[in-house]
């Protein structure tokens, strides 16, 4: 009986396949805010033009919301217990 109550409390909540999946997922959000990161100026005074250029415009918020959908589908994914 004690053999099987342990059993039970040291599984995971998810199997090996969703949590590789949310780590791939956490890869992307991380890749989106790198190249989010930069543009800036050191003086205020100076407007660098380079804060508005595809890739942290179009391409960084994309890959953040394409991870986020990863996750999701990592946490839904049905594993094989």
């Amino acid at each position: 009986m004690k053999n099987k109550e342990k059993k039970n409390s040291e599984e995971f909540l998810f199997g090996k396949k969703n949590y590789t999946i949310m780590l791939i997922g956490l890869a992307v959000i991380a890749l989106g805010f790198i190249l989010m990161s930069g543009g800036g100026s050191d003086d205020p005074a100076v407007f660098n033009e380079e804060i508005y250029n595809f890739r942290r415009i179009r391409l960084a918020p994309t890959l953040v919301i394409l991870g986020l959908g990863i996750e999701m589908y990592a946490i839904l994914a049905k594993s094989k217990k």
